[in-house]
């Protein structure tokens, strides 16, 4: 057999598989975004570009718990694990038991706790797994499409779950989430990212000692 043929024989089945990962992660993001479309911020998820910008001012050093609302497949999560202290840990909340199962199936990270639950319960959810504080919350959940008054909840208790020098970390395709942070956060910086489907607007509010 000549050497290219048997390089393009051993390749192929290895590209079956990623390509085979691949469908079934864009499924299960497709089906979740049809089955609750006013909790799934996009049909897509993130690009790479988006992952690196939004996590790139994360101090890793000092990060414990970092927790995640709305991770869908998981876009976020094994970057978040790539940097996290080994004695870290990554709690990921989603009110959809699709979502969940699949995260529970694709991560065996010993540091990975995915939780079916609301971000509006961050604060019980994090005292549940041994934690007083969080070090850094990263959410994007749509929120100018979440029922009346969640949104506000949301932020309020993720500004009080957090230590001072902790962060919430938000990408939306509205400014509106920086509405609601903004009633708690003093220090809010923002950013764009043009290399996402669709662009994406990023916010980073900061708690301060004494906010």
């Amino acid at each position: 057999m000549p050497k290219n043929q048997n390089a393009a024989t051993i390749n192929r089945p290895r590209l079956k598989q990623k390509f085979s990962r691949l469908l079934g992660q864009w499924g299960v993001f497709f089906r979740g975004f049809l089955e609750h479309p006013r909790m799934v911020g996009s049909i897509i998820p993130s690009s790479r570009f988006t992952v690196e910008k939004m996590l790139a001012p994360v101090d890793w050093e000092q990060c414990q718990l970092f927790v995640e609302y709305g991770p869908g497949v998981g876009t976020f999560c094994q970057p978040v694990l790539d940097r996290l202290p080994r004695d870290g840990t990554l709690i990921v909340i989603d009110t959809n038991p699709l979502f969940i199962d699949y995260l529970r199936r694709t991560f065996a990270d010993s540091r990975f706790v995915p939780v079916l639950g609301s971000a509006e319960e961050v604060e019980a959810i994090v005292k549940a797994n041994g934690f007083e504080h969080a070090d850094y919350v990263l959410s994007g959940l749509p929120f100018s499409t979440l029922p009346d008054g969640l949104g506000p909840k949301i932020a309020a208790n993720t500004h009080s779950i957090l230590r001072p020098g902790g962060g919430f970390l938000v990408y939306q395709f509205s400014a509106r989430a920086r509405d609601f942070m903004a009633r708690h956060f003093r220090h809010i910086d923002s950013g764009f990212e043009w290399l996402n489907i669709l662009p994406c607007k990023l916010f980073w509010g900061w708690k301060r000692a004494g906010d």
